[in-house]
Formats: C-alpha cells, sequence, structure tokens
C-alpha cells in the first residue's frame, strides 16, 4: 500500500521558505530602497527565481511559503503576499519596546515542518537573524539542506551553520533583475544551463565570449606571476560588457574562469588569483603573510571583512568619494565603477569587496551622496568595522585599537 504513493510524487527539490519580513525589508531599505519595494510587493519574481532550475530535478517546489510580518507598521503589504501565495503570519509587537513575536512563531512553524510529513529537503530562512543560528543547527543535524537569504550582516556563526547564503548584493541584484541566476542559491543547476545557453546562442555571441577568453589567456601568459582575480575580471569586462550580467551562464567570476582551462588556473583563496599553468603553480603566490598581517588576518578571519591591504582601502574610499562627486549613481553601478577604478589605479579590489563596505557604510547610517569624501567614508566604515569586532567579542589591547583603525580607514585615521 504505501509503494502506491512513491511514483505520484513530483519531481523537483521539496523546499519550505519562511520570511521574517521585518528583517529583510528593514535591512533592504537600507541597502535599496527600490529593491526593498520590489521585495514587498513582488514576492512572486525573487521567490520564483529561487525556485527556477533547468530541469524538473533541479528545481525548486516550495511546498511551505510563510511571511511573518507586524500588521500594525506592514499590514499594506499582505496582499501582495496572499496573492502570490505565501501564508501570511500576523506577528504584532507584544512588549513595549517594540519586539514582535516573529522568531517563536516562525522557529515553531520551521519544527513543525521538519517533525511532519512533509519530507521537505531544503529550508529557506529570509533573515539576518543570527537568533536562528540554533533552528539552522536543527536541520543540519536532520540531514536538510539550508540557505539563508540575507538583507544585512551576518553573523560568522549564522553563515557557517548554512549550506549556502544568498548575500545581500545578490538578492538586491535578484530583485533589480541585474542578474539572470541567483547567484549562490541555484549554483547547482548552472552548469546545465550554461551548457544549454551556449547552444542556443548566436555565432556573433560566441565570438564575443570568445574574444573575452583570449584576453584573459593573454593577459595571463605574458604577466610575471601569478594575477590578483580582480584584475583578470576587469580585462574580461572590457572584452565583453555582457559578461556583468551572469558571468556567461556559470553565475560568479570564479566558475567562468575556472571553465576555460587552456593553461590558465584559478584559486578563489587569499582574494582570489589566477596563473598561466606552464611557469606558475599555486607555491608562485604571494605568502599570507603579505596580505592579511597582524591585526588584520584577525579581523578578517572572524568579521568577514574584506581581506583588503590599507593601500586597497584608501584607494577604495578615494574612487568611490570621486564616484559620487562626479554624478548620482545607484549602489550596483557604484560598486561596479569603483571596482574598476581601483584595478585602473594598480590596486584591485573585487566587486564583492566594495559591496561588503557598502553595504558596512549603510549600517551606520552614512549618506552616499555628492558630499561624501574619501575621510568621511573611510571614518564610517571604520566605525562599522569596530562595531562588527565589538559583537564578534574581539578585544584588542590600545596599540592594536590604533592599528585597526589606521588599516581600516585606509591611514585616514591614524588615532
Amino acid at each position: 500500500m504505501k509503494e502506491a504513493h512513491f511514483p505520484s510524487r513530483r519531481p523537483g527539490i521539496r523546499a519550505a521558505m519562511f520570511v521574517d519580513f521585518d528583517n529583510v525589508y528593514t535591512g533592504l531599505q537600507a541597502l535599496d530602497p527600490l529593491a526593498a519595494k520590489r521585495f514587498a510587493e513582488d514576492p512572486k519574481h525573487w521567490s520564483d527565481a529561487l525556485a527556477a532550475g533547468s530541469s524538473g530535478e533541479n528545481s525548486r517546489r516550495f511546498l511551505i511559503r510563510n511571511c511573518y510580518l507586524n500588521p500594525v507598521v506592514y499590514s499594506k503589504y499582505r496582499t501582495y503576499w496572499t496573492r502570490a501565495g505565501f501564508r501570511v503570519i500576523d506577528c504584532p509587537s507584544l512588549t513595549q519596546r517594540g519586539k514582535s513575536s516573529t522568531d517563536i512563531n516562525l522557529v515553531l512553524d520551521a519544527m513543525d515542518a521538519l517533525s511532519g510529513s512533509g519530507d521537505i529537503d531544503e529550508f529557506f530562512i529570509a533573515s539576518a537573524d543570527a537568533d536562528f543560528t540554533s533552528l539552522i543547527q536543527r536541520f543540519r543535524a536532520a540531514d536538510k539542506m539550508t540557505t539563508v537569504i540575507a538583507a544585512g550582516a551576518v553573523a560568522f556563526a549564522y553563515r557557517e551553520m548554512a549550506d549556502s547564503v544568498v548575500e545581500s548584493h545578490d538578492f538586491v541584484a535578484i530583485l533589480n533583475g541585474t542578474t539572470a541566476e541567483p547567484i549562490h542559491a541555484v549554483a547547482s543547476v548552472q552548469p546545465q544551463r550554461a551548457q544549454e545557453e551556449t547552444k542556443a546562442k548566436p555565432k556573433a555571441k560566441a565570438r564575443t565570449v570568445s574574444a573575452a577568453v583570449r584576453e584573459v589567456c593573454d593577459f595571463v601568459r605574458t604577466a610575471p606571476g601569478p594575477v590578483a582575480g580582480a584584475m583578470v575580471a576587469h580585462r574580461a569586462l572590457t572584452a565583453d560588457p555582457s559578461l556583468k550580467t551572469d558571468w556567461g551562464g556559470f553565475g560568479k567570476f570564479g566558475t567562468w574562469v575556472a571553465q576555460i582551462s587552456q593553461g590558465v588556473e584559478y584559486t578563489a583563496s587569499r582574494g582570489g588569483w589566477v596563473w598561466d599553468t606552464k611557469r606558475f603553480s599555486s607555491d608562485d603566490l604571494p605568502p599570507e603573510a603579505d596580505i592579511e598581517p597582524g591585526i588584520e588576518e584577525r579581523v578578517t578571519r572572524v568579521t568577514d571583512v574584506p581581506a583588503l591591504s590599507e593601500a586597497q582601502f584608501r584607494q577604495l574610499f578615494q574612487a568611490m568619494a570621486a564616484r559620487l562627486h562626479e554624478q548620482p549613481v545607484n549602489r550596483s553601478d557604484l560598486s561596479r565603477l569603483v571596482r574598476d577604478d581601483c584595478v585602473t589605479a594598480g590596486q584591485p579590489v573585487s566587486r564583492g569587496a566594495v559591496n561588503f563596505v557598502i553595504q558596512g557604510l549603510g549600517y551606520v547610517n552614512f549618506q552616499l551622496n555628492e558630499t561624501a569624501t574619501a575621510e568621511g567614508l573611510a571614518a564610517a566604515w571604520t566605525e562599522d568595522v569596530e562595531e562588527l569586532c565589538r559583537v564578534a567579542l574581539m578585544e584588542f589591547d590600545d596599540a592594536e585599537k590604533v592599528a585597526l583603525r589606521r588599516w581600516a580607514s585606509g591611514g585616514f585615521l591614524d588615532a
């Protein structure tokens, strides 16, 4: 009798999504108000993007889609979510300090789903609240896949416990429609999709992509040593700007450059490096101590602050101030332009690092407008780094505090 039920199981990964509306919406408001509006008013768009796959086996079926929100503040968004097929759970404030009941309601429903008969394969938690770390641990102990959707700084333990994290900038890109695939959430389906897209692309497009590959190969083969990944990415995008959408279906630069082969090798360690295998190996990479010395190594290892040098941070702030003074740009374009300017100036910085800094500036309410200066950006970013260290319970003596401020500020703050 039981065997008769198995053939009726529909294909696809059986998934459940639990959305902490208040947490995600307020986080997005600090990063990109337009993305926050799209998150609140068009949940079908981004949830379908997370569910999409290249075949029935790789796609997701969200058997449970719950949204937890404070009806006093966000009731106007209820209709959008119910029409998108979400179950909306009211979580009003129950204390004088405004603390809602979202956490307990979400955890109870998630545990019911874990122990229920739905046989959920993957759990999505849309929240940057580290209070859910214990919940993720329960999922992991039950051998379930877990994905965190973050719109804010994510605690290191929370990040490490999850199988994958849809970072703030990736989620904003999905909401704004500037990326074809959720970079982290559907990485498992990208190679096959990329193959299908390659077959479907016209010959003219194939020649353009080949131009980017040739540019990278020529650049790496004539370089005097391993080359920083940010510089290689800049050369590839110069040859083929369309790659910035989703790197030819591979989602991110590392995956794209790794599949080139042709004597070109890539490693994501130490910020990302590319080299010519006929002349170099991983042994020729700069010593780790030269990249992350002293206090920097401790901070980057514990807090996820980008492992940049003092000179790279300084160039980043100078480039950002110049771009903000030049003309108003949205945050997605700003990160790209600043990344390119840093590469041109000989201080390569990845776009992910720039996005992390922009995100940190939002947390300290720094206004990214034409009045921003390099010194002001450096001071605000340093304040965020110090707060990340405080939350991580890191302790420093007076000399280390001075070193931390000098490094994080790119030398703009000496004490």
